[in-house]
């Protein structure tokens, strides 16, 4: 827990940039019935009735200090998506910087050998190269910002029907872009010294 805490409290350095991932997933849903457009004194009416068509998942990048995020949809969160996604991450995102901090919860694909399933020793250890990964302890993942991110996510965007995945990557992409132009980014006040305070519970006891 504190070294993620003493992550966030480093100063901002651009060249060493810190990165919060996570993910969710979102069930796709389709109407049976046309729903019948609002009118005046009248709501929108959407019948019960619905039709599942799979799930998505959304995996969360987020650079909290700067507020910008980048959302990904997949059909799944398997080893490759993951690997794939922090290719992405150190190749377009942060091409220009050093190094970039990772913070990611201790799913069993958020390792580093999920790079050396999708890709040859020469590739993954040259993404490796570029990251440095700091996780959060188990029961921990609300020391994740990203899980912040898709909160905010599902209820400006997520909390309503979305039929498929093309539908349901435009709708992200369109929150993704209005977020980041208000350029929003979150005020985290958490620290170490509070964390030994208000979680001594957690630490273990020092019988002298």
């Amino acid at each position: 827990m504190e070294a993620v805490l003493d992550v966030y409290q480093t100063a901002y350095d651009p060249n060493v940039p810190v990165v919060c991932i996570d993910e969710a997933t979102k069930q796709l849903v389709k109407e049976t019935l046309v729903p019948i457009p609002a009118e005046r004194g009248q709501p929108e009416r959407v019948d019960y009735e619905y039709e599942r068509n799979g799930t998505a998942n959304l995996f969360m990048v987020s650079e909290p200090m700067v507020g910008w995020r980048r959302v990904e949809v997949t059909k799944q969160r398997t080893a490759l998506d993951y690997a794939h996604l922090l290719k992405t991450l150190v190749d377009v995102d942060y091409a220009q910087a050093d190094k970039v901090i990772v913070i990611a919860d201790n799913l069993n694909t958020h390792s580093p050998a999920s790079l050396y399933k999708a890709f040859e020793p020469t590739e993954a250890q040259r993404i490796l190269s570029r990251l440095e990964f700091c996780h959060t302890p188990k029961h921990g993942s609300w020391l994740n910002m990203a899980e912040i991110e898709l909160s905010i996510l599902s209820r400006q965007c997520l909390d309503r029907r979305l039929p498929d995945m093309d539908v349901l990557k435009r709708e992200v992409a369109v929150w993704q872009d209005n977020r980041n132009h208000e350029e929003t980014w979150i005020d985290w006040r958490f620290t170490t010294a509070d964390a030994r305070v208000k979680l001594k519970r957690l630490y273990p006891s020092i019988n002298n």
